[in-house]
């Protein structure tokens, strides 16, 4: 089963963790800079030393890749929209079956290593990806600066090129009113909150992405306990809030049950009404109260009813119309899975 299916630790409140590495090559220029001829070099060599890197790695050009099965890459939070959109013929991913490990190639910098696994697993996860940085670091040699650390296209990425994000699931802090103080309280730890995509994208359905701010000056260690001991204070202060929400007893219940029946019942439904309930429900679930559901199925209705991959899932391309009327269907056979 892929990661993003999976329960993972504290997964009531963390959707995912994600550790990425940014690097570049020695000699060559930014992505942005570079010549055909020296994007087709990287893409070159990247595709010839990836079966010495292991961990069941495979080689994907992105232009081999129809829309659809990009928009469902972003969609699982594998790579970034702008990735897919790109029109550079000398892009490509390397990843394995599983999914949990996914690189970037020729993206805004020449490799972005990216690890994945759901629920809260920050330390497991920057092992993981030091240990493939290493490797890959032994078959290209990666631009450095003795004096300012890993040298990327981005200035905010400089020093350790680390970024690590968990995308965490508040509904009970936004129903109760306190989610702008915990948010305010992040900010001023040096994270960033984003949407569901990352940068520039929109807050849905109670879905917030949280991530290091700082990349110079701080040990990769360092960046990963500051934010271990943020996201555990978000649980907290989630947990909290839901124990308080589930004082309202019927109340709460009968509002929950409203959601679950109206996405279970549904003829025709739109993504923006799904994620909603999809919010609404999987509280339901964590907290007991709903169990008609668990979480692989709550998993499941969060990535199968999204447009690239319900189109996918369908095995056609669907008018805007017809997919809400598939999401409707897609719900229904989840359910009764």
């Amino acid at each position: 089963m892929n990661w993003y299916l999976q329960n993972g630790k504290d997964s009531d409140v963390v959707i995912s963790s994600r550790v990425r590495l940014s690097r570049n090559i020695e000699g060559i220029p930014y992505v942005q800079k570079c010549k055909e001829e020296e994007l087709k070099a990287i893409y070159n060599k990247i595709k010839e030393i990836v079966p010495s890197i292991g961990y069941g790695l495979k080689f994907i050009s992105m232009k081999d890749l129809d829309d659809l099965n990009k928009e469902s890459l972003v969609e699982k939070h594998l790579i970034s929209p702008e990735f897919a959109k790109s029109k550079n013929p000398y892009c490509a991913l390397v990843i394995n079956d599983e999914e949990n490990i996914c690189i970037a190639i020729n993206e805004e910098d020449h490799i972005k290593l990216q690890v994945f696994s759901s629920g809260l697993e920050l330390e497991n996860l920057m092992n993981l990806a030091i240990e493939i940085d290493q490797k890959l670091e032994e078959l290209v040699p990666y631009s450095f600066s003795k004096k300012y650390g890993y040298l990327t296209a981005c200035p905010t990425n400089v020093g350790t090129g680390l970024k690590i994000s968990v995308l965490a699931h508040l509904p009970a802090l936004s129903i109760t009113g306190n989610i702008r103080k915990v948010l305010n309280a992040v900010n001023n730890f040096g994270m960033s909150i984003r949407g569901l995509y990352g940068e520039g994208s929109n807050i849905e359905g109670d879905f917030y992405q949280i991530s290091n701010n700082q990349t110079i000056g701080i040990t990769e260690k360092e960046i990963t306990k500051n934010l271990k001991v943020i996201s555990q204070k978000i649980i907290e202060q989630e947990r909290m809030a839901r124990k308080y929400l589930a004082k309202k007893g019927i109340e709460l219940e009968d509002k929950l049950y409203r959601d679950f029946g109206i996405l279970s019942n549904a003829r025709k439904i739109s993504e923006e009404e799904t994620r909603e309930l999809i919010s609404n429900v999987k509280l339901g679930t964590d907290l007991g109260i709903i169990k008609e559901l668990d979480d692989t199925k709550v998993s499941k209705l969060i990535l199968e009813t999204k447009p690239a991959c319900l189109q996918l899932k369908v095995g056609k391309k669907l008018s805007i119309y017809e997919q809400d009327v598939e999401r409707a269907n897609i719900i229904k056979q989840i359910l009764l899975n």
